[in-house]
């Protein structure tokens, strides 16, 4: 039903005049807190709480892997309260329309800050765990929403109650340069050791847009591809948005390396196997004609991983596709559950500043 109601409210929101927006907009957010507020009180059960922030997905596999770690988070942490958002307005709009699966509601962390601020609930810890791979655009968002909650933004909250909330923040996977990186590199390797002592493993991140690089994020990326190295040679760490990082690039290293004639085995890097992984990475996309033309950026559009490494004479088919995300992974989602550990330990966070890395 909640689901109806929104959808029925965007598509009033688009057929409207202009004259309306203001007041469409208004009912959405007060459709989508009023919900959030409902959910928040029914299932309360502790003082302390705990929201997950993903970017989001629209695919069954994600779900179950949200769904697994939101079950965990709870045996792991039996004081709190855990929930989980979407930080990707595409993302919310497309799940609760139904788009690949049955309609869901995962609404942005601002409705779920502020119904924890509730009367009638008022958490008095609330940690954020961001559920992203590195401390880049996404994360940062993530920290914005802290601060707009903290700083009463919108003036609907409580000043008592923020004065005396304690709010803490758990980092990305891959937040420390050395000790995050290197948990991960030896988590994968113990998962996929056997594949790479004959083959390749290559990971496929995400990454941040090259000119999106303020926060130390798209580094992460071949960090981790020199710490899984110093394992195995036949790892590889490329992305779909970070310059010189394309599958191009992961395949112009493996021949630099003189590595031929073997598998590869493409394995998603990021917190779920979602549109990224099924159709960039293992799709049938394949702009082959004559051979392949790179864009200005280096990169072959309109073709996944596995077509593209398939024509440059490896084999890489859907049985050389390791199809999970990291949450599906539980040696690599305790790292995450481990950031949450230490936020709750630490000091409480300090929210006039970032916890972006310093390098």
């Amino acid at each position: 039903m909640l689901a109806m109601l929104a959808l029925l409210a965007v598509m009033c929101f688009t057929a409207c005049s202009d004259d309306d927006d203001d007041n469409n907009v208004d009912n959405n957010y007060t459709i989508y807190q009023n919900a959030v507020n409902q959910t928040v009180k029914a299932q309360k059960k502790n003082n302390k709480v705990i929201l997950l922030v993903a970017f989001g997905s629209t695919w069954q596999q994600a779900y179950n892997a949200f769904d697994e770690a939101v079950a965990t988070y709870k045996q792991t942490f039996p004081g709190y309260d855990v929930f989980l958002s979407f930080s990707s307005a595409i993302c919310i709009n497309r799940a609760a329309a139904g788009e690949n699966v049955s309609p869901r509601n995962f609404y942005a962390p601002p409705f779920w800050l502020t119904a924890f601020a509730q009367d009638g609930v008022k958490y008095s810890e609330i940690v954020v765990q961001s559920l992203q791979v590195i401390p880049g655009e996404e994360y940062t968002r993530v920290i914005n929403y802290i601060k707009d909650f903290a700083n009463n933004a919108n003036g609907d909250i409580d000043d008592d109650y923020l004065a005396k909330v304690t709010l803490r923040l758990g980092v990305p996977l891959l937040q420390d340069a050395v000790k995050d990186v290197n948990a991960v590199a030896g988590a994968l390797n113990a998962l996929y050791a056997n594949y790479a002592k004959d083959d390749v493993v290559a990971f496929m991140g995400h990454g941040n847009p090259d000119s999106y690089d303020t926060y130390k994020a798209n580094v992460r990326y071949t960090q981790l591809e020199e710490a899984l190295q110093k394992y195995n040679k036949n790892y590889f760490v490329g992305t779909v948005d970070m310059m010189d990082n394309f599958k191009t690039n992961v395949y112009d290293r493996m021949k630099e390396a003189g590595i031929n004639n073997c598998k590869v085995y493409c394995h998603p890097l990021m917190s779920i196997d979602g549109d990224h992984g099924h159709n960039d990475m293992a799709g049938d996309d394949d702009a082959w004609e004559n051979g392949y033309e790179p864009n200005e950026e280096g990169e072959v559009e309109d073709t996944s991983w596995k077509m593209y490494f398939s024509r440059m004479g490896y084999t890489c088919d859907n049985s050389t596709m390791i199809e999970k995300g990291l949450l599906e992974l539980p040696s690599v989602r305790q790292i995450w559950i481990n950031h949450t550990k230490d936020a709750i330990s630490g000091e409480p966070l300090d929210y006039y500043h970032s916890k972006n890395p310093e390098e």
